[in-house]
């Protein structure tokens, strides 16, 4: 090949290698098609006014208020008059120069594509924003934006409704919708109806001059989209009860929930601290949420759907219902207690009278009967192994909805804690334990731990002696109804007719006023309240006071449970205020205010208490 025939393949090549590049850029290439678009028009985008959350009442918690802010495209921004731009804005100009330097250190660390609009300035008032509209042209690069912050009308509920904020790189990658700038649920019910809340995002396309002024509709608005408004959605919760809820509980760590039976709608669900949800909008998330993130209560940790408790005593009732399934237990079965179980390591009971049958025993929650019971379960002949009959135990267990989510519509629901064979096998080695060394179960203690939604759909499942509705938030969403799952009845693995046993024991817990009662202070006249009290033990300090319960007897209402964290005896604080909680709701007033101010003014997180 001669020198002539190189240069000429040469220059082949690098005219081939043009034109290739030329191709990619023009046709393939989106990055520089959107580049070529920007140049020549500004979409500016229509932000939707996100669904207003309203209370089963149909009182309106969360609505939209307008906010404005100043945002910029990286790659438009030329030379301006910065002090022209502070004094329309009414912001310094080191505000100005380091959210520019922060927005260029963001532009590279996360990748942010430079022809999209991103925030500078946040929160500018209506009249500055005017103003600003008026002198746009004089700042290439930066736009104004429009759009609906959330605003709550309650003081209430804040982890129920959770919160919105500004989106991060994640967001951005799993859901094309978002964009830098753009605001997402992030926890609650704005978090878990997200998609149904946000709406559609709309845009309005104008041409540029060659000077990158905004002139008119492009293509007189043919190619313009309307912003859709979010769908409204009706919540389970009654604002009224959760504000009387949390009332109770200030000063105290712990949860109220309270749900409908017959419908499995919560109608109240308090975590403790509470917060105004208005600390974490749009104006002062920034500075409100790291003060929340690092308050030692933990205010933003929702005790009720997130808090392995240990069930306590509560759980004997559970403990009843499969030992009459299993038939190792009847209602007139009799055993004796002198203050505990005196089998082993033993387990300690409080002075009642004895002997004792099945009703007797959950009026007294009587630790030494369900002793007996429990290990009855357990060394059932009619299974070959103890794995076997503690699979079983699981299973009756899961059921009831213990150790596992219940499919609710709560955002972040955790499983609470149910042990296994394999748990046991790990504790003491395989073969090595039987039911003596598990015998902390039957009274609700030990491996287990369940979270007080589980432990209200459990009061939720007897009152309706045998079956319960997947607990849910949202009662009804805008056009287009609730999932319906939340409409099914789900049925334990135990027959209806042994729920009325227990109830009758649950009854007498309350409203029977014999030596060994334990739940007399939960008593409202007229009322028919059936519940059980409990002392959880806590390894970590003071036990666990809880009371759990429904009303009235026949056709409830409404199923509750109540835990005060290291409040000790379940009687003393968890009982009453469940009562209180059950009182309000049904009949709306109070007939006992002394014990409503005992409780508003006690203070148990310092433990100064007042009796």
């Amino acid at each position: 090949m001669n020198k002539n025939k190189i240069v000429l393949f040469v220059a082949c090549m690098i005219v081939l290698i043009i034109i290739a590049r030329l191709f990619y850029i023009q046709v393939i290439n989106e990055e520089y098609k959107q580049i070529a678009k920007r140049n020549a028009l500004y979409y500016q985008t229509q932000y939707p006014a996100r669904g207003l959350i309203y209370d089963r009442n149909k009182n309106v918690l969360v609505s939209n208020q307008t906010m404005y802010d100043i945002t910029v495209i990286p790659r438009e921004i030329s030379s301006f008059d910065t002090l022209e731009l502070c004094k329309i804005l009414n912001v310094s100009e080191a505000s100005i120069k380091q959210s520019l330097v922060e927005l260029s250190k963001k532009n590279k660390n996360r990748g942010i594509a430079s022809y999209q609009q991103i925030p500078v300035v946040k929160h500018i008032s209506i009249d500055a924003y005017t103003k600003f509209q008026e002198k746009l042209y004089k700042f290439p690069g930066f736009y104004t934006r429009a759009y609906t912050a959330r605003k709550y009308t309650t003081q209430s509920a804040a982890n129920v409704l959770g919160y919105i904020t500004e989106v991060d790189k994640n967001d951005i990658s799993a859901d094309s919708y978002y964009q830098q700038g753009d605001f997402a649920g992030k926890n609650g019910i704005e978090a878990r109806y997200e998609n149904e809340l946000r709406g559609q995002k709309g845009v309005t396309i104008y041409t540029r001059d060659v000077l990158n002024r905004i002139q008119d509709h492009y293509k007189n608005g043919a190619e313009d989209s309307m912003a859709v408004t979010g769908l409204d959605l009706i919540c389970t919760i009654d604002s009224a009860l959760q504000n009387y809820g949390e009332k109770l509980m200030k000063n105290k760590s712990g949860s109220i929930v309270a749900i409908e039976p017959s419908t499995g709608e919560i109608l109240a669900l308090i975590s403790s601290p509470c917060f105004d949800p208005s600390l974490l909008d749009e104006e002062n998330r920034v500075n409100n949420y790291r003060k929340l993130i690092n308050d030692k209560n933990k205010p933003l940790f929702n005790r009720a759907i997130m808090s392995p408790y240990p069930p306590g005593s509560v759980f004997k009732i559970a403990n009843a219902l499969i030992g009459l399934q299993e038939n190792v237990l009847t209602p007139d079965t009799y055993y004796s207690c002198s203050m505990g179980y005196h089998v082993g390591r033993g387990v300690g009971c409080h002075s009642h009278p004895s002997p004792i049958n099945m009703t007797q025993s959950i009026m007294m929650s009587c630790n030494a009967y369900y002793c007996h019971t429990f290990r009855n379960i357990i060394d059932n002949p009619k299974y070959e192994t103890i794995y076997e009959s503690l699979d079983k135990w699981i299973e009756y267990c899961s059921s009831f909805g213990f150790g596992r989510k219940l499919d609710s519509d709560l955002y972040g629901e955790k499983n609470g804690k149910m042990p296994t064979a394999k748990t046991y096998d790990n504790l003491h080695g395989k073969n090595r334990w039987k039911s003596l060394s598990i015998i902390s179960l039957a009274i609700g203690q030990g491996e287990i731990g369940c979270t007080p939604l589980q432990i209200a759909n459990f009061m939720a499942t007897i009152a309706n002696r045998g079956h319960y509705y997947i607990p849910h938030i949202v009662k009804d969403i805008e056009s287009k109804g609730i999932d319906a799952k939340y409409k099914q009845k789900q049925y334990t693995l135990v027959d209806t007719a042994n729920y009325e046993k227990v109830i009758e024991g649950m009854y007498l817990a309350v409203n029977g006023f014999g030596i060994g009662n334990t739940a007399g202070r939960a008593y409202v006249k007229d009322l028919d309240i059936c519940g059980k009290t409990g002392t959880a033990q806590n390894p970590l300090g003071d036990d666990h006071s809880t009371f759990a319960c429904f009303a009235p007897r026949e056709n409830p209402k409404i199923a509750v449970v109540v835990y005060v964290e290291n409040a000790g005896f379940g009687a003393a604080w968890a009982t009453p205020i469940a009562s209180l909680i059950v009182e309000k709701y049904l009949t709306g007033k109070i007939t006992r205010p002394y014990e409503e101010e005992r409780i508003i003014n006690a203070n148990l997180l310092n433990k100064n208490t007042i009796q």
